[in-house]
């Protein structure tokens, strides 16, 4: 079987005017995910994703609370990538179950390590 490499940008999580919510985010990949979930009958999958609005909105809770630790921008790219990759994989799975594809399909959410440097451009 053949691979398929899709990116998703991270605007395909939030749309333009809306606040981000986890409810608006699983609603908005449902779209794609199900074109890849037919997509799997065809072809191994390997999905790749931005993260750069989630990013932002998790450095603006973080900034706007003095109660915890701030995490550097590393960490919190780790955490959404995670966030991300959960939301598709769930995603994923109901619409292969929905479609009554093999449960043999397997899931893997790998996160990037990332250096952010303080003096780059």
């Amino acid at each position: 079987m053949q691979k398929l490499i899709i990116a998703l940008g991270g605007n395909a999580f939030i749309q333009k005017g809306q606040a981000g919510t986890a409810e608006e985010q699983f609603a908005n990949i449902r779209k794609p995910v199900a074109s890849i979930a037919e997509l799997s009958k065809l072809f191994r999958i390997v999905i790749t994703h931005g993260n750069g609005p989630q990013s932002g909105a998790l450095l603006l809770q973080q900034e706007a609370c003095d109660e915890v630790p701030k995490m550097p921008l590393s960490i919190i790219g780790a955490q959404t990538q995670g966030q991300m990759g959960y939301m598709i994989e769930s995603t994923l799975d109901e619409e292969l179950m929905r479609l009554g594809i093999s449960d043999d399909k397997l899931f893997l959410t790998v996160l990037t390590y990332t250096s952010v440097k303080k003096d780059d451009p």
